[in-house]
């Protein structure tokens, strides 16, 4: 069955009459298409029985050589409404009732959507392309595994060079070069040095690491269109005082989170129990983001893994398990994995142990 016909399956278990997206994550993973996205309104309508693109005249060339819906063309002369209403009446959509609207595109693209079908009750895609993403399939997860591997390496090629003396940028600098090496766009690459390490999004600057250090390091990068996204820890010569630790602590609620993940559970639970190993240990309020996030195609997209998510896990889905605790001025400790859940369980993506790496300078 092809995502189009899966869509259209959800649409009529659901009663919804038309969806539109615009360019983005949505678009490309229904029809493989990645439109140039600006202020020109570029929009995707599906019905049950049509799917017709509304297109920029700038854009219409480039866009043909990757798909073979239907283009209501429009100039920057004239205006889209025409174009647009001209599709709407094509696709047999004027009197719709029920809109999905892709809820990345911009504000000014709804108003249009929703200024022509005044009378339909719109929504967010949650319910329909977004739950259909959540399920990855076999070519996903392959994807995505071949993606975790990659940062496997870049991680070990990192490790392989550091030295005290060496900058975080430098750090960085190994990690880029290895993605780029096996073909993957680098996309971040957090070095957190000794203090900067509490700082959950540490932005990697010229800071010097020294001995006694810990370091944070979440790196990914993206091949194939889908991406990675893992973190480690590694210490330049002897660990501070008290690291040993609260890196035992984080993986014990790392564990923890993992055990708790199963098909059926709300995605609360998953972060519950990271949580409850954490705040059990005394150091609750220097864990301060969520467990996790959904992995595929944005580095960051559903389900996300929080203290008040309801959303239920199910076979297929990928996301993130990342708990951490962040000690002000002294270190931090993040033990990221991204896992496919299976029926029994999840399935750790990486094949990189989670134990603490000693970097002898």
């Amino acid at each position: 069955m092809t995502r189009m016909e899966r869509l259209r399956g959800v649409m009529r278990a659901q009663k919804v009459d038309l969806v539109v997206l615009g360019a983005g994550a949505h678009l490309w993973w229904l029809t493989g298409v990645r439109p140039h996205a600006d202020e020109r309104p570029l929009l995707l309508c599906v019905t049950l029985s049509y799917a017709g693109f509304l297109m920029p005249s700038l854009e219409a060339e480039s866009a043909h050589q990757h798909t073979n819906f239907p283009f209501h063309i429009w100039a920057d002369d004239q205006g889209p409404d025409t174009a647009f209403a001209a599709l709407l009446k094509e696709a047999d959509a004027t009197r719709t009732k029920s809109i999905v609207l892709d809820e990345t595109m911009r504000a000014d693209f709804a108003a249009l959507v929703q200024d022509a079908l005044p009378n339909a009750a719109s929504q967010f895609t949650a319910s329909t392309i977004g739950a259909l993403r959540m399920r990855k399939d076999a070519d996903e997860y392959n994807k995505l595994k071949r993606n975790a591997l990659t940062a496997d390496t870049a991680m070990q090629a990192a490790w392989a060079v550091m030295r005290v003396g060496m900058s975080e940028d430098e750090v960085a600098d190994v990690v880029r070069t290895a993605f780029k090496n096996q073909g993957a766009a680098p996309l971040f690459y957090i070095v957190g040095a000794g203090g900067n390490g509490a700082f959950p999004h540490h932005h990697t600057g010229e800071t010097i690491l020294k001995s006694g250090d810990a370091v944070v390091m979440d790196i990914g990068g993206a091949m194939e269109g889908y991406s990675s996204d893992m973190t480690r820890m590694a210490v330049m010569g002897t660990a501070p005082d008290g690291y040993q630790e609260v890196h035992q602590i984080v993986e014990r609620a790392v564990q923890a989170a993992m055990d708790a993940a199963k098909p059926g559970v709300r995605a609360h639970v998953v972060d519950d129990a990271a949580r409850g190993v954490i705040n059990g240990a005394g150091y609750g309020e220097y864990f301060m983001h969520r467990t996790g996030h959904g992995m595929g195609i944005e580095v960051h997209e559903t389900p996300y893994v929080t203290a008040s998510s309801q959303t239920i896990l199910d076979e297929g889905m990928v996301f993130s398990i990342e708990p951490g605790i962040y000690l002000p001025s002294r270190f931090g400790i993040r033990l990221e994995d991204i896992v496919i859940l299976r029926k029994d369980g999840p399935e750790i993506l990486s094949g990189l142990p989670r134990d603490l790496k000693m970097i002898h300078a």
